[in-house]
């Protein structure tokens, strides 16, 4: 067991668990080399091979206690049969959102797509740099793939158009089971902890949270704890993560940049992931280690992994990664 889940078990840790969101990823230029010969994304991700050494190229650099698998929460959408491709300078495209073709698609259908992502999780955990670390797998949250089947691109903004969708009741519990399915098939391959990235959910009205937000979460993370696994929520950007956590119940919750985490810190009892602004990783040193510290302070009598509010940007130099995780890591 890593460090990651004693935290999340309340259990005492020698130092602040510390890993980041997109830590395998387009700032190492060891990966840049690999992207570069591997122009279809969705293939690389399911290069079962490749994606381990993407998966495993952060951990050979820094002092990190957890490895997150190299993979994309657009592979549901592919495994439902709707055309997912990624553009350079514009992400991801998809193709037209057929409800009646996903529907009839089958578990077999599902596993068979993504069957190298399965393989990808069973031989990174048994990478020896990776034993005595936590595995994290993840899905996309249930609004986040909605909003990107029916948008087709990154939703920017809201089409008001997504609530009349026709058979949308049907295209839900389709998404969740799917969802449901791909947590179980990391999990039996190896995944110790489970994160659900809801990167748009900050895009939702308060009226409409339950339907869209509150309730499929609340049924894959009561899901994922019967399989005995932890599972932590990133509801990015939402207004209240005290009401999320009050009925959703994670076992850890991420927070993004723009919440005050002294504030957070008193409003939730569960374990607190993430919060630093990524854009601070491009700072100069001392004023890295200062928006470091304002977590680390703020989160000093209260169980803490140490993250941030959103994925590490392109730019960020690795040798300062290096330096924050070094940080992190003798902070007392």
């Amino acid at each position: 067991m890593g460090i990651l889940k004693d935290c999340i078990n309340n259990k005492k840790t020698s130092s602040v668990p510390v890993w980041f969101m997109r830590q395998a990823g387009r700032y190492l230029p060891e990966f840049r080399d690999i992207r570069f010969k591997n122009t279809n994304f969705i293939n690389l991700c399911l290069n079962s091979k490749l994606a381990k050494e993407i998966t495993l190229q952060p951990l050979k650099r820094f002092e990190l206690d957890a490895a997150i698998i190299f993979s994309d929460i657009l592979l549901i959408p592919y495994a439902l049969d709707q055309e997912v491709v990624f553009e350079k300078n514009f992400g991801p495209r998809l193709g037209t959102l057929n409800i009646k073709n996903i529907l009839k698609t089958t578990h077999e259908d599902i596993i068979k797509k993504l069957k190298p992502v399965y393989e990808l999780v069973k031989i990174t955990s048994n990478e020896q740099i990776v034993r005595k670390k936590d595995l994290i797998g993840f899905v996309g949250g249930t609004w986040t793939i909605l909003l990107y089947m029916f948008n087709k691109k990154s939703p920017k903004n809201l089409s008001e158009e997504i609530y009349q969708l026709s058979d949308q009741d049907k295209l839900i519990k389709k998404i969740v089971d799917t969802q449901k399915l791909h947590i179980k098939k990391q999990i039996e391959n190896g995944s110790t902890i489970i994160q659900i990235f809801d990167s748009w959910a900050g895009l939702l009205d308060e009226n409409k949270l339950y339907k869209y937000l509150y309730e499929p979460t609340l049924e894959i993370v009561e899901y994922t704890k019967n399989l005995g696994v932890k599972v932590i929520c990133f509801p990015r950007s939402i207004e209240s993560y005290k009401k999320f956590c009050d009925i959703v119940k994670p076992d850890a919750i991420n927070i993004d940049y723009k919440v005050d985490p002294y504030k957070i810190s008193e409003q939730i009892e569960i374990p607190i992931q993430g919060g630093m602004d990524p854009n601070s990783l491009l700072l100069d040193r001392n004023d890295m280690y200062k928006d470091a510290k304002k977590y680390l302070d703020a989160f000093k009598n209260h169980k803490y992994i140490f993250n941030l509010g959103h994925g590490i940007m392109p730019k960020t130099d690795p040798e300062n990664v290096k330096a924050l995780v070094n940080f992190v890591k003798e902070f007392k």
